[in-house]
């Protein structure tokens, strides 16, 4: 039988939540159950990926700020909200979406005072239509089927899985699958390499090492036909976007899934919606955050949704394959918010983040492009 409050202090996330000056918090729900009974269809300890990035980064808790500092707890009229503001152009949209100016270099002041007379339900709708990462607080809890896991699992081994994931919840998907024996070819285009290569190379060499590095650029004609090909050729196939990004590639869902591939689409809310969302504010608008010893909302661990997501992702795909899975981030969390109260962790053992071993390097960018294609019989 799970213990929600003992899985949670052990996972690593607890040590994340509440206010740096504070104690930590127990979150409400069982992620850290969930996290575990997923992770045990791969023999790695689930619980303890919720907090494995911040093994790397030094993170800690912060409160109201995101323990990597991108994302923001801040009042709107009604309620609260979880704002993300880390691409370039953010603060462009930002400022369409409180309509008014948002300044590049010191976003925060300015969008705390124009979203405290902004209602959540406007936030929500200018925040779809612009494709920004901003959610009220539990806004986004869906009645819609919960992430559930039945069934054996299946082999991967040898199986080819094409990854379009950056950042953490596609990675983690693939590197799991590849823990299997699957074989990880991940894929980026020329402008837009994954971000994490940079900002946390410790933490994209573990979820990478295993891969080799594809480099495609669907805007030249050539580039676009190894795309398809690639894909052709594919066991598993993770998306982790919005889908009129690969639709736009000339690549066919629907289709591929039809010829026997499984598809993994990881999206903030559905392939139905166009809205975006990032670990932090998906979290946040599915309902999970801790509350403070004032009952005001605190961030829960670190962009949470996103090693939840992968989990889970990565389990529908031995479990269920050949299936287009529609992986909705805030449906994972939703269905691990079961009623269980949180509280503070009084009594309970409180682990710190850690981290499973790097295995090695991972591939430099675009480092395999020739002789995946080549061994795949896709020419270029």
């Amino acid at each position: 039988m799970s213990d929600p409050a003992g899985d949670w202090a052990a996972s690593g996330a607890v040590a994340l939540t509440g206010h740096r000056a504070g104690p930590p918090l127990v979150p409400p729900g069982r992620a850290a159950s969930y996290a575990q009974e997923l992770g045990a269809l791969f023999d790695v300890d689930g619980a303890a990926l919720l907090a494995e990035r911040a093994a790397f980064t030094g993170h800690s808790r912060r409160g109201r700020i995101s323990a990597g500092g991108g994302c923001r707890l801040l009042r709107v009229a009604d309620g609260w909200a979880a704002v993300s503001c880390t691409r370039p152009d953010d603060p462009a949209l930002l400022g369409a979406l409180v309509e008014g100016p948002i300044p590049d270099d010191a976003p925060w002041p300015a969008l705390t005072s124009a979203l405290a007379t902004i209602p959540s339900s406007t936030l929500d709708d200018r925040a779809a239509l612009l494709g920004v990462a901003a959610h009220s607080v539990a806004s986004g809890a869906p009645a819609g089927t919960p992430v559930t896991v039945t069934g054996p699992p299946r082999s991967v081994q040898d199986a080819v899985v094409v990854s379009f994931g950056a950042l953490w919840a596609g990675p983690l998907c693939a590197q799991l699958l590849a823990c299997r024996g699957a074989r990880v070819v991940t894929v980026e285009t020329p402008r837009r390499p994954d971000p994490s290569r940079e900002r946390t190379p410790g933490f994209h060499a573990l979820l990478h090492a295993r891969d080799r590095s594809v480099v495609l650029d669907p805007a030249d004609p050539t580039g676009r036909a190894a795309l398809r090909a690639l894909v052709a050729a594919a066991d598993v196939v993770i998306e982790a976007s919005r889908p009129r990004a690969l639709r736009g590639f000339g690549l066919d869902a629907e289709a591929e899934v039809a010829r026997g591939a499984t598809w993994i689409s990881i999206t903030a809310a559905g392939r139905g919606s166009e809205r975006v969302g990032f670990g932090d504010d998906v979290a946040a608008s599915a309902g999970l955050v801790a509350r403070d010893g004032d009952g005001l909302p605190v961030f829960v661990g670190d962009a949470i949704a996103d090693p939840l997501t992968g989990l889970a992702a990565a389990a529908l795909a031995i479990t269920a394959p050949g299936v287009l899975h529609d992986v909705s981030m805030t449906r994972v969390v939703a269905t691990t918010l079961d009623g269980t109260p949180g509280g503070d962790a009084v009594g309970l053992r409180v682990a710190s983040p850690r981290a499973r071993p790097v295995p090695g390097p991972a591939p430099a960018v675009g480092a395999d492009t020739a002789a995946v294609l080549a061994e795949l019989g896709v020419l270029r």
